[in-house]
Parts: structure tokens; C-alpha cells; sequence
């Protein structure tokens, strides 16, 4: 099998994996609460499982990802993660107790850690011009996930039945359930997981300035430049030959202030963190509020939350498309915009609702379409940016720390809005002071959001001639 065929086989499975994710987080959000009744269980427990999953995969996504870029390798990483999710789901369907059930999301939690690995192997398997396109379509299968989910719990909440000592019912068959899918997936990454070699991102220089011959045998020669173009060849030398002596180590004179404090990193974190605390803070207030003014029930809400798979799968193929013709951060800063009016809308015509049922509905159902037809944007155009202006040989380590970013935000936005329902002037407020403030920031920062610097000194070299 040549390399074409392997590695769309690949990406396929990491398809398949995000996918799973969205699909055990479809069909144990539901039952949780009730489980945890059951097991007399108080009511802060459904915050606390809910975060627990988020604050391993916080802690272990770093990691993780450190693993992968020393290694160089991800199935394996991948295989080892699976099992805490195997683990885990186990537990979760054995749940003698409120403690065993927290502790099954903790365990399970940390296979998620193992997402860093992966979109460090992704970010050294596609070309930048490509990449946001790969990024969105994986983004759409956990997406894709989130929407199937419920119709698994159609058939789950039929169970009743003994195995063995354990009871199967509504509540325990979801862990069984997932236990058998993160199973399955695992003979899966055996069979049609490879560890392929890193794309190399080949430039087109002039023949007289190569930047670098080979792996091997780096070749730093340059012609002679005019005093005021000296620093910049200097400082793309030095960066060629740091590249080489990285292949070896990744994180030899590696520094994460140097590497996670720079601007435009620092504004990519930033934009990661609100899309997060913005979406899971909305998540929380939704159910409430369709509750409070539509009398929406369980049906309803199933609906609701089907429609908006729907279109966020849609908007995440539609971003695939667009970042082919048009740059990262012009995707980025159509995002902002769209969740800036998002917001807007909702402070408006859904923190005070007049008019009749009929407009209240009709303006709930706009904010949302809203809300959601921004967060492709944002959520892919960030992450592809994200791996481009981070160092290529920290892949893993670099996407660890955001999506401990991201973990952190997935916490603290349902505590924010959990506290707030009934007053929605203030949490809509704040989330549209946020996101005013990373517009602005990504505009005074827009320079800055570009290719790696090792493109920009290619091509800084090229022009020196």
C-alpha cells in the first residue's frame, strides 16, 4: 500500500476517533444527572463529572503531546490513551457509587489528553495550505458525533437485563456501550494506523540562496547582502541551523515563554479560550431559557440540539471550502464579526423577549443560528493558525497547551452562566466584552497571523537577491 493510501486511511481512523468523542459525550450528558440521583448523589455531583473529564484532559493533553514530538510516533500514544477511555466507561457502567462514577469520567478524561498527539501529527502531515481544510473536516466528525448520539440512546434506554452481578438500564448502558465502541476502535488503529513521515514543506528558492540541502547535511550558503538585510539573513541562518539540530531533540533550548508569549500566539490562545467559555456558557443557558419562555421539554430540545449539529457540520464543510481561496485570519476575523452580531442580537431581543410568542421564538432561533454559524469560523481558523506560527518540531507539546486552554474555558464557562440564567444582561455582557476584546486584538495583531518563520525567512532569503 503506498503512502497516499495510508494516509487517507489514517486520517479516516482519526475521523472515526473524534467522532467516538462526540458520541460518548452525546449519550452520557443526558442520563448523568439521573444516574447521579440515583446513587444519591448531591446536586454540585453534575458539575463536578461534567468537569472532571475537561480537567484531565487539561492536565494530561501537554503531556501527551510532549510524548509524541520525542517519539515521533502517535499510534502507540493513541493505543495507550484508549484504554483510560476503555477504563473508564467501565467503571462509569459498574457506578456502585457517586465517588466510582466521578472517578470514571477523571480516568476517561485523560484518553481525551491524547487529541494534542494527534494534532501535532496532523499539523506534520499536511501542507499549511491545506491544513485548515484537514482541520475542519476532523472538527465535523466529533460534530457528526454529537448529532448520531442521541439516536444510540433510543436503543440504550431500552436496556434492562443482568451481566453477570452488573445491571444493565438506561443509566449503566451507556458506559458498557462506549467501553465496546473504544474497544472496537482500538482494532481499528491497528489495522489501518500509520506513523507517517512528517510533510516536507518544500520552498522554491533561488539556486544561488538555498536555505538547506538535506536532512543530513545542512548547506547555509548566501550570497552577500547590503547592510540593512545583514540581521534578517543572520536570523534565518541561525534559525536553519537550530532546525537541524532539532531533528534529534525537539525541545533542546526550547522555551515556552519565548515560544507561548509571543503575540500572535498569545491572541490565538486567547481566541481559544472565549470560542470555548462563550459555546459551553451558551450550552448551559439554553435548555433553561427554551424551557422558560417556549416550554420546550426533552423532545423538543432534541430537536433543537439535532438542527444545530446540522448546521454546525454544514458551517464546519463550508469553512473547509472557504480556507482554500481566502487566508486563515481573513476566516478568523469574519468569525469574530459574526459572533460579535451573535451576541448583539441576543442582548437585544432575548435579555428582555417582547412581542408574542411567535417573535420571541422566531428571534431565539436567529441568535442561535447565529451563535453557531460563527463558531466554525473561529474554532478552525484558530487552530490552523495556531499551527502555523508555533514551532513544527513542538507540535504535540503546543496544540497540549491549547487544548488545556480550551479545558480550562469548557470549566469555567458552565460555573459563569450556571450562576446566571436569570440574568441574562450580565452573562451575554460579559461574553460580548470578551469577544470584543479579541477583535481587537486580532486587529492590532493581523500582521502578525501569518505562515511559520521559516517560510517568512524562505522567502525573506529569496527577495535578499
Amino acid at each position: 500500500m503506498d503512502n497516499h493510501h495510508k494516509r487517507n486511511l489514517t486520517f479516516l481512523t482519526i475521523g472515526l476517533i473524534f467522532m467516538l468523542s462526540g458520541v460518548e459525550y452525546a449519550v452520557i450528558l443526558p442520563t448523568i444527572w439521573m444516574y447521579l440521583q440515583i446513587l444519591e448523589a448531591p446536586s454540585y455531583f453534575l458539575g463536578l463529572g461534567l468537569s472532571a473529564f475537561s480537567l484531565s484532559g487539561l492536565l494530561t493533553g501537554p503531556i501527551f503531546g510532549f510524548w509524541s514530538d520525542r517519539s515521533k510516533t502517535t499510534k502507540s500514544i493513541i493505543l495507550f490513551s484508549n484504554l483510560f477511555e476503555i477504563v473508564g466507561n467501565f467503571m462509569y457502567f459498574i457506578g456502585y457509587s457517586k465517588w466510582l462514577l466521578l472517578c470514571s469520567r477523571l480516568v476517561a478524561g485523560v484518553g481525551a489528553g491524547a487529541g494534542s498527539s494527534i494534532f501535532g501529527f496532523l499539523t506534520r502531515s499536511t501542507r499549511p495550505e491545506e491544513r485548515a481544510g484537514i482541520f475542519a473536516a476532523i472538527m465535523a466528525c466529533r460534530q457528526a458525533g454529537l448529532l448520531v448520539g442521541p439516536a444510540f440512546n433510543l436503543f440504550l434506554r431500552l436496556c434492562d437485563f443482568k451481566l453477570g452481578p452488573f445491571v444493565v438500564n438506561k443509566y449503566t448502558s451507556p458506559g458498557i456501550f462506549m467501553c465496546l465502541l473504544w474497544v472496537m476502535i482500538q482494532f481499528v488503529i491497528l489495522v489501518v494506523y500509520w506513523d507517517l513521515p512528517p510533510m516536507k514543506h518544500d520552498e522554491d528558492h533561488e539556486e544561488e540562496v538555498p536555505l538547506m540541502g538535506s536532512d543530513e547535511e545542512p548547506v547555509l550558503t548566501y550570497r552577500t547582502v547590503v547592510s540593512n538585510q545583514s540581521e534578517a539573513s543572520s536570523s534565518c541562518e541561525i534559525q536553519a541551523i537550530q532546525g537541524v539540530s532539532l531533528i534529534s531533540n525537539p525541545f533542546k533550548n526550547f522555551s515556552a515563554g519565548r515560544e507561548f508569549l509571543r503575540e500572535e500566539v498569545v491572541v490565538l490562545l486567547t481566541a481559544q479560550f472565549i470560542t470555548l467559555f462563550n459555546q459551553t456558557a451558551l450550552e448551559t443557558m439554553v435548555t433553561p431559557l427554551t424551557q422558560r419562555y417556549f416550554g420546550f421539554g426533552e423532545l423538543g430540545n432534541s430537536l433543537m440540539y439535532s438542527l444545530c449539529g446540522v448546521e454546525v457540520i454544514l458551517g464546519f464543510f463550508f469553512v473547509r471550502w472557504l480556507s482554500t481561496k481566502v487566508a486563515d485570519r481573513a476566516v478568523l476575523a469574519v468569525g469574530l464579526v459574526i459572533c460579535c452580531t451573535a451576541c448583539i442580537w441576543c442582548l437585544i431581543f432575548l435579555c428582555n423577549p417582547r412581542g408574542g410568542y411567535g417573535w420571541e421564538l422566531t428571534a431565539f432561533i436567529i441568535g442561535v443560528f447565529l451563535q453557531l454559524l460563527g463558531l466554525p469560523f473561529v474554532a478552525v481558523s484558530q487552530v490552523s493558525l495556531f499551527s502555523k506560527v508555533t514551532a513544527e518540531k513542538t507540535q504535540g507539546f503546543s496544540h497540549g497547551v491549547r487544548r488545556s486552554v480550551g479545558g480550562l474555558a469548557t470549566i469555567l464557562g458552565p460555573l459563569w452562566a450556571g450562576g446566571l440564567t436569570n440574568n441574562l444582561y450580565i452573562m451575554l455582557g460579559m461574553m460580548l466584552a470578551l469577544l470584543m476584546m479579541i477583535t481587537v486584538m486580532m486587529v492590532l495583531s493581523y500582521d502578525r497571523l501569518t505562515e511559520p518563520r521559516a517560510v517568512q525567512c524562505a522567502q525573506r532569503s529569496d527577495s535578499g537577491g
